[in-house]
């Protein structure tokens, strides 16, 4: 933008001192009718005088006042005269450092000096146009004595500003002392604060790897228990067991009712025992990683048949009717065939022990998840049923529910924990939900892979798995879909 962009408002020919005197005069009252700041005054008042004093006695010496409004408001003076000396560098220097722009340019026929000093934020230029033109139309001609007496009273004013100014730096300095006194003393007591909690996160952090430490070391002196007491164990049930066998075959000397009832009762006796002990040594060797999960081909009508035919034999079998899924047609899966034995046969036996009359039953299927397809398992009881309380606490091993749950119906407490260790073990999941005197429910959920055909899996180690205790009632594999009860 250039000057001819400025409002005109008053041009004044500088030809004497006095001229020099009115222009600085002119100068403080426009910028006070601006509403600019004392110190903005006397710098523009100042600046004027200086220049004019250099430039008197050009030719054609003139001092024009205007007001640019467009963009940022400001205050232009600009000095013309006819070609000839330019300003000298000092009074230029001088106005530069006391107004916010100068600007000198000269042609063949004239030289302009350009003085420009914004108005102050909020002061719209139009509201003080009048008051401005008046204000310079008034400004009387002063005298040395005049201007003297200005420059002291600018002065003296500066000089009180100046030790205001100065006074209210020494106090925010006291201030800002203060508040790095504060900082300090905070930013040292959240330091010590931090440290001494860093010292207690070390020690807290060194005690649990020291727990973890014992914790590893008692789970693994337990597992190695585990293993010692089943492995010692194991030979002389097993010597209990094969003997009563032997005992209770017929032979030339026979057994009377009495003494085969009571023979029966220690085979029975043994083979839970044994069941025991290897339990206990299938979950020591899960827990320590020893378990090997083998996947092969299984007929799961085989398994449940087997199954059937196991339990049903068993006491408790008696009073209950046991539902069995016909599974024929069900194509053969991949799984581990010993372990899915142990889980149903776990599961079966839990809820043929605590239900005293009603049913127990099987359903197998598949479900279809977002993630594939699934095995289905549910194991449903009409038993005496879980309290809400406890229906997490027997996933915990050797915990038993205690009063009428228990009694007539002894237990280690290892069959459900060691099926959900072994359905986790085959990527799989059980959840239980019961509802006392209703009956529990179980879901088994492991993941269904159909396998090729082929030939017939070797069944072996399955029936290893699920025979049935000497001595009890000879065992039956079921038809399918047939019902087993008294």
């Amino acid at each position: 933008m250039t000057t001819h962009d400025a409002r005109h408002l008053l041009t004044v020919p500088i030809d004497t001192v006095q001229d020099v005197f009115s222009l600085r005069r002119s100068g403080q009252e426009a910028a006070e009718a601006l509403r600019m700041e004392r110190r903005d005054q006397v710098r523009l008042a100042t600046a004027l005088s200086e220049l004019g004093r250099d430039r008197l006695g050009a030719t054609g010496l003139t001092a024009t006042f205007g007001l640019r409004e467009e963009g940022e408001p400001t205050l232009v003076v600009t000095f013309q005269w006819a070609s000839g000396t330019a300003p000298a560098p000092e009074a230029l220097e001088l106005a530069t450092r006391l107004v916010h722009r100068v600007r000198h340019t000269s042609d063949a026929s004239h030289n302009r000096l350009v003085l420009e000093q914004p108005v102050p934020e909020g002061v719209t230029p139009t509201d003080h146009r009048r008051g401005l033109r008046e204000a310079l139309r008034r400004t009387a001609p002063a005298t040395m004595a005049d201007e003297l007496r200005s420059q002291t009273r600018d002065l003296i004013a500066t000089l009180e500003e100046t030790r205001a100014q100065s006074e209210e730096l020494r106090r925010l300095n006291e201030e800002l002392e203060e508040t790095n006194r504060g900082v300090m003393a905070l930013y040292t007591e959240l330091s010590q604060e931090l440290e001494t909690t860093n010292s207690g996160v070390v020690a807290l952090h060194t005690e649990l790897e020291d727990k973890s430490r014992r914790l590893r070391e008692a789970s693994a002196a337990k597992t190695r228990f585990w293993t010692n007491v089943s492995h010692e164990l194991r030979t002389p049930v097993n010597s209990v067991v094969g003997l009563t066998r032997l005992l209770l075959e017929p032979g030339p000397a026979g057994l009377d009712e009495e003494q085969h009832r009571q023979l029966s009762m220690i085979a029975s006796s043994g083979q839970t025992l044994l069941s025991l002990v290897n339990d206990l040594l299938d979950v020591a060797k899960a827990e320590s990683g020893q378990l090997e999960v083998r996947r092969d081909t299984v007929d799961l009508h085989a398994l449940v048949g087997e199954l059937g035919g196991a339990l049903t034999g068993t006491p408790r079998a008696s009073h209950v009717v046991m539902k069995l899924p016909d599974l024929r047609g069900f194509p053969p899966v991949v799984t581990d065939e010993v372990l899915l034995t142990r889980i149903l046969r776990n599961l079966l036996s839990n809820s043929l022990k605590f239900t005293e009359k009603g049913e127990v039953g099987l359903t197998v299927g598949e479900v279809q998840e977002p993630d594939g397809p699934w095995l289905a398992f549910t194991v449903t009881d009409s038993g005496i049923g879980i309290p809400e309380a406890e229906q997490q606490r027997v996933f915990e091993e050797f915990y038993q529910v205690r009063g009428r749950h228990q009694r007539g119906r002894p237990g280690s407490g290892l069959g459900l924990p060691y099926a959900r260790t072994l359905t986790e073990l085959l990527g799989g999941s059980l959840v239980l939900t019961s509802t006392p005197g209703q009956g529990t429910r179980v879901d088994l959920r492991l993941p269904h892979t159909a396998a090729d055909p082929g030939p017939e899996p070797c069944r072996t180690t399955l029936l290893a798995a699920v025979r049935p205790a000497p001595g009890t009632p000879a065992a039956h594999r079921p038809d399918g879909g047939r019902e087993h009860g008294p």
